[in-house]
């Protein structure tokens, strides 16, 4: 597998973990104000899971992919 394509299949699976995260914070907000308690840990997992897919997706960019 090449670098390109490697950095393709990361991007994908940061894709999916991101959204999943994503969907994470949507359904946490649909149950304010309940386990309020978990909204600074939901928000930090789905801004890493961004932060991570970004810098792939640059990455593979720059790789030219």
């Amino acid at each position: 597998m090449s670098d390109v394509e490697a950095l393709k299949e990361k991007v994908k699976k940061l894709s999916s973990r991101a959204t999943a995260k994503k969907m994470d914070l949507h359904d946490l907000s649909e149950e304010l104000p309940g386990q309020w308690e978990t909204i600074m840990t939901v928000a930090q997992e789905t801004y890493d899971a961004y932060r991570d897919l970004t810098e792939a997706r640059a990455a593979l960019k720059a790789a030219g992919g």
